[in-house]
């Protein structure tokens, strides 16, 4: 059996609600960055996974042009109906961002990533760093909240900071790292908040 799950298998598990990532609510580390780094200044963001889209519509409460992307189309009517009662303006898309249009190349000042790096296989993670990248305009930032567990199987897989920051090194700079303080009881000591910036094409990895 592949380790790479397609949409239908995503799609089952919010049919029969087995969305144990899914915490109702925008991660709280992510909303303690919003409040706290006023380097962020609103711009055009792609949420990755959106899920839901609790963290998409976060970002777009803080003034953030949103697209939330998922390969699931009942995350993708969930996340649509939460922002028509909100009264937010945020834009849902069904897509596999290994397969993506070319009008979303270079459309983005940020990629924001939540357990989206810890849900594709180990063996994606490549094409993921390209994909992130692609998605970006020149400098463009992404915003991740990792989950780096160490437990066996998956999804979620686990991972380490050396895989992750080997795998980054090639298409950008990392502008910080840190242990993520409010995580959720069962991902304590296991997240971390990273900034990265895309590199120009001509820098050297």
């Amino acid at each position: 059996m592949s380790e790479i799950l397609d949409w239908q298998s995503w799609e089952n598990r919010y049919q029969v609600g087995t969305t144990g990532w899914d915490m109702g609510q925008p991660a709280p580390p992510l909303v303690s960055l919003l409040e706290h780094d006023s380097s962020l200044e609103p711009g055009r963001a792609v949420v990755l996974g959106c899920g839901n889209g609790h963290d998409a519509l976060l970002f777009a409460q803080h003034g953030f042009t949103v697209t939330g992307l998922d390969f699931a189309p009942s995350a993708i009517d969930f996340a649509q109906q939460q922002a028509k009662q909100l009264g937010l303006e945020a834009d849902f898309l069904q897509r596999d961002i290994f397969n993506l249009e070319p009008e979303l190349m270079g459309q983005f000042d940020y990629v924001i990533e939540h357990t989206f790096f810890c849900a594709i296989a180990p063996s994606q993670r490549s094409d993921y760093v390209k994909a992130v990248r692609s998605l970006l305009k020149p400098q463009g930032k992404l915003i991740g909240l990792f989950w780096l567990h160490d437990r066996p199987g998956g999804p979620p897989y686990g991972g380490s900071i050396a895989e992750l920051s080997q795998l980054m090194a090639s298409s950008f700079e990392q502008l910080s790292f840190t242990p993520a303080a409010n995580s959720i009881p069962k991902r304590a000591g296991d997240e971390y908040i990273g900034i990265f910036q895309a590199k120009h094409f001509d820098e050297p990895a």
